[in-house]
């Protein structure tokens, strides 16, 4: 027997005493809840999105408004997009979210004290603390340097790291999207009122030809060559006329409103502003929509990333069953009076590990947990409703923009008529053959198909700048920091 305890190797039972331990910790876990399985979120493939080697995408740039080339356009983006403040809230929310980034760095290191107090006091006769010191007033002093950190054993800090970096990126590409859906809106409204102005121009042209019609058969009644159903019928166009100039005015009123707030301007200061209608931008209306969609619209890649920092965040909270491990040290000086703080005998100091062990905590937890899931799972939900409402609407933006250029084709084949039409009556006024109303009404017609070409033009312009809206503007994913 003696033998036996002799040849038994005492490093034996330490060698097992971690592993023990490590049992024994596990063992002291809270129980974790099981989950419903996850949300998944929608397949592009699954979409009909294939890998697609032409896309109007591709051909804008950043700031694709300058192709247009027109200096008050661009003066007004400048404006919008340093003063708006949808953008001063969105990089508000970015700087939030750089914030915890660094608030999840901080937790990975060590967490160091400094600690000074003197305490002026009476101690009693009564209590716990003996003569001499009880019955007189003495200070007690220390100061104290304390050093802790958190041992990261089942990835707590890095989950929590990766949920705030899903979070700052959301936030980029959201800020993104808020310039984006900016830029577009003035495009348009800048677009819409270059429209509202052609068409005003051309409604007067056209005021003026049944002016002149108006003139024209006053003077034929009076010397008996035309009855009074004729005066009538030459009359009734000009109110209609007169309104439909009103309403143009009222309507370039508002866009100029419009395009004031959204630059953040006072409104008079856009009061003069008569921009010209541009030429179409060269963009491929016969592209067919991939997957790359999904890294070019920024509201598409915010909803992945909240995805992921959601991801995280129940990673966090399933930590939060493990043991919490920490290490604390101090060293310091603590006396009875001032005099004696830095002598040597008041030196102080400690280093020792702490353990919480969350075995009475599960109901909290498991509600945490839960909560965290749920969570995710709404998050899912929202990526996968915004991406199908992005393929909706870029698929909307090609076919209205593919629909307009073939009623531009059709509207200029009448208007072609329409001007022979005129070419002729006033070919026929020329040889003496018709009277000059005849060619002021081809005129009249003439410039109604001219109205509703340009009607077309501008609707193709604004077409343009919701199909660019739609996908992306020229901003990618893989182009950000």
């Amino acid at each position: 027997m003696n033998n036996k305890n002799r040849n038994r190797n005492p490093a034996h039972g330490w060698r097992l005493a971690p592993g023990l331990l490590a049992a024994a910790v596990l063992a002291a876990c809270a129980p974790i809840p099981k989950l419903p399985d996850a949300a998944k979120p929608l397949q592009a493939e699954a979409l009909g999105l294939r890998e697609s080697q032409a896309q109007t995408a591709q051909q804008l740039a950043g700031d694709w408004w300058t192709a247009y080339r027109d200096p008050q356009l661009d003066a007004l983006m400048e404006r919008a997009l340093a003063q708006h403040p949808s953008l001063a809230q969105a990089q508000a929310r970015l700087a939030r979210a750089a914030a915890a980034i660094e608030n999840a760095q901080a937790a990975e290191l060590p967490t160091a004290s400094l600690s000074a107090d003197a305490t002026r006091q009476r101690y009693t006769e009564h209590g716990l603390v003996p003569p001499p010191v009880a019955g007189h007033i003495y200070t007690n002093a220390n100061l104290q340097a304390g050093l802790s950190y958190d041992v990261d054993f089942f990835g707590r800090h890095a989950a929590a790291l990766r949920s705030a970096l899903g979070t700052q990126k959301a936030a980029a590409a959201e800020a993104a999207a808020a310039r984006l859906n900016l830029s577009a809106a003035i495009a348009r409204g800048y677009l819409g009122l270059a429209r509202v102005l052609e068409q005003r121009r051309l409604l007067d042209e056209q005021l003026r030809r049944s002016e002149q019609s108006l003139v024209l058969v006053r003077q034929r009644v009076e010397a008996g060559l035309d009855n009074a159903p004729s005066l009538r019928s030459a009359e009734t166009p000009l109110p209609e006329l007169r309104r439909q100039g009103l309403a143009l005015d009222a309507q370039a009123e508002l866009l100029r409103h419009q395009l004031a707030a959204l630059s953040a301007q006072p409104q008079e200061a856009l009061a003069g502003l008569s921009p010209r209608l541009p030429a179409a931008l060269a963009l491929r209306s016969d592209a067919q929509l991939g997957v790359d969609l999904l890294g070019r619209r920024p509201e598409l890649v915010a909803a992945r990333w909240r995805v992921e920092a959601a991801s995280q965040d129940v990673a966090v909270a399933r930590t939060q069953f493990y043991p919490n491990v920490s290490l604390t040290a101090f060293a310091g000086f603590s006396s009875l009076g001032l005099d004696n703080l830095l002598n040597a005998g008041s030196r102080q100091f400690g280093l020792g590990p702490s353990l919480r062990l969350p075995i009475f905590d599960s109901g909290r937890l498991g509600a945490q947990l839960k909560g965290a899931a749920a969570d995710r799972d709404a998050a899912v939900a929202a990526y996968n409703g915004a991406l199908l409402e992005a393929l909706r609407d870029a698929a909307d933006q090609l076919s209205g923009l593919q629909s307009l250029q073939r009623q531009q084709r059709e509207q200029g084949q009448a208007l072609a008529h329409v001007q022979a039409s005129r070419d002729l009556a006033q070919q026929r006024y020329d040889a003496g053959l018709s009277n000059y109303l005849a060619v002021l009404n081809a005129e009249q017609a003439l410039l109604s198909q001219r109205r509703a070409l340009l009607d077309l033009q501008g609707q193709d312009l604004e077409a343009q700048v919701g199909l660019i809206r739609a996908l992306g503007g020229g901003w990618s994913e893989t182009a950000q920091p």
